[in-house]
């Protein structure tokens, strides 16, 4: 055969390998994935209406319409030490995924490098018979009775760059990939549980602010009452029974509403705490408990529709995703790999003749290892890969049926607590109209103070049950939002880490 036929024939044969590589990589040994499916009822304890905009569709700004809490919650988006933790998880999730994903391509370095080298007289000989340092097929030229060798390179090259034949490397990326996402989901949970939190710490501060505002009237109209008997004590119309219990009231009230003040201050603490940093003196006017807009019509909708937009769920899928990108890596251990390293550049043994001509040195070298005996390391490691995901299977599961119950109580407490406000309301004006009617025997020398302080102890109880009941009802309000998936709209889409910098 001629020499052309040959080079032709060797030209072919490079080709079809480079192919056979090309098609060899990106293969992976990842077992299909599928989604775990939770075993739960098909529509919520309780219907729900369907005519309004899914919760996951309503950003936290149109569901919270107070100016004073939107402006509540801004700052602790900034500032809460949970929200800056998430953030900062997902910069190093980011920076682990592009860590990762470089050993997809080689490592490309250049080096220059200068040897020198002394020998003794009697060894020189033998040292410099073979290949000269650094590795060249000719011996470097010593210095006249110096014995002293130099040897220099300039070159570019890349060290043990592993082809990727049995998808070990993709798999690892996509491990990483699954979990910087599943960070990104986990901020997207914190942010949402931020924004809850602080919401029901403010409406929390708002009923208290009521508590105390409805002591401090109950106390002023007692102290009005008081100095009424004591006049009337004075002139022998009332008893020191009268008198003295009027002082009790007074009393009583005087402590509920140094109980109201200690709830109010500890309530700023807490906010403060959640905010992460000192309340503004700028902040806009807020609403009062009675007419806070909160958006109280939200539809439940079809339960494994809600819970896929839930990030907390969305999060354990996304370590699931990767513990099955990580049993491919696991098989894909059992295969050959391929390592290659190579240099070109240019050798000399004097600095000056490093770029002329006849200079050029490179390396090429191809390493192959198949394992054969590891002592069940491989064997240990798949087991453990395909042992971890079944754990994240099962945490899975835990997370969409415990999302489910977290639904479904704040559906069914929705519904009781608008009945039980209703009734808390009627029960208020039935004892304020019975508190009126029973000063009225009172003044009139009817009854004794006794039917009065009987009926305005009924009437602070029960205003401050509806009080109480508004809250829960705001709070649950509030859980509800956040249980079906709402609270937080991100601004544009999630995109690979590192996307835009490649």
């Amino acid at each position: 055969m001629t020499r052309a036929g040959r080079g032709k024939n060797a030209s072919k044969w490079l080709s079809a390998s480079l192919l056979a590589i090309a098609l060899l990589v990106g293969c992976t040994m990842e077992p299909r994935y599928q989604r775990p499916q939770a075993d739960l009822a098909k529509e919520w304890p309780t219907a729900a209406g369907a005519s309004v905009p899914a919760a996951s569709d309503i950003g936290w700004r149109e569901f919270f319409a107070d100016a004073r809490l939107q402006k509540l919650i801004e700052l602790a988006l900034l500032h809460n030490p949970d929200a800056r933790v998430a953030r900062l998880n997902i910069a190093a999730a980011r920076a682990q995924y592009q860590i990762q994903r470089a050993s997809l391509f080689p490592a490309i370095s250049a080096s220059a490098v200068e040897e020198v080298e002394k020998y003794p007289a009697a060894v020189a000989g033998i040292a410099t018979s073979g290949a000269g340092a650094g590795g060249t097929a000719t011996a470097p030229a010593a210095a006249a009775g110096s014995g002293v060798y130099r040897y220099f390179d300039v070159g570019v090259g890349f060290t043990s760059y592993e082809l990727d034949l049995f998808g070990r490397i993709q798999s690892l990326n996509r491990a990483r990939l699954q979990q910087y996402l599943g960070y990104v989901e986990t901020r997207r949970s914190t942010e949402i549980s931020v924004v809850a939190e602080v919401a029901s710490a403010y409406v929390t501060l708002l009923a208290d602010q009521k508590l105390q505002r409805i002591t401090q009237d109950t106390l002023a109209s007692q102290q009005d009452s008081l100095e009424l008997i004591r006049m009337s004590f004075d002139g022998g119309v009332a008893t020191a029974l009268d008198f003295q219990q009027a002082q009790t009231t007074v009393a009583t009230a005087q402590a509920n509403l140094a109980q109201y003040d200690r709830q109010v201050a500890q309530d700023q603490n807490a906010l403060v705490l959640l905010l992460g940093t000192p309340l503004p003196g700028d902040l806009p006017s807020g609403s009062d408990l009675d007419t806070e807009a909160l958006l109280s019509d939200l539809p439940a909708g079809v339960p494994s529709e809600v819970l896929a937009q839930r990030p907390d769920v969305l999060a354990a899928e996304h370590n699931l995703i990767a513990a099955n990108a990580n049993i491919g890596a696991a098989r894909a251990a059992f295969f050959p790999s391929i390592s290659l390293t190579g240099s070109f550049g240019t050798a000399s043994t004097q600095l000056s003749g490093l770029f002329e001509h006849g200079s050029t040195a490179w390396t090429f070298s191809p390493q192959i290892s198949l394992p054969i005996f590891a002592g069940g390391a491989n064997v240990a490691g798949l087991h453990l890969a395909k042992a971890q995901k079944d754990i994240l299977v099962a945490q899975y599961e835990q997370s969409v049926q415990g999302a489910f119950r977290e639904v479904a109580d704040a559906l069914v407490a929705r519904g009781t607590l608008d009945r039980q406000m209703d009734a808390d309301a009627a029960l208020v004006d039935a004892s304020a109209e019975s508190f009126r009617l029973s000063s009225m025997r009172f003044d009139n020398g009817v009854d004794n103070y006794l039917g009065v302080l009987d009926s305005q102890r009924l009437l602070f109880s029960a205003q401050q049950s509806l009080v109480n009941v508004k809250l829960a009802r705001l709070q649950n309000l509030v859980t509800l939002y956040k249980a079906l998936g709402g609270g937080w709209r991100e601004h544009g889409t999630t995109q690979e880490p590192g996307a835009a910098g490649r």
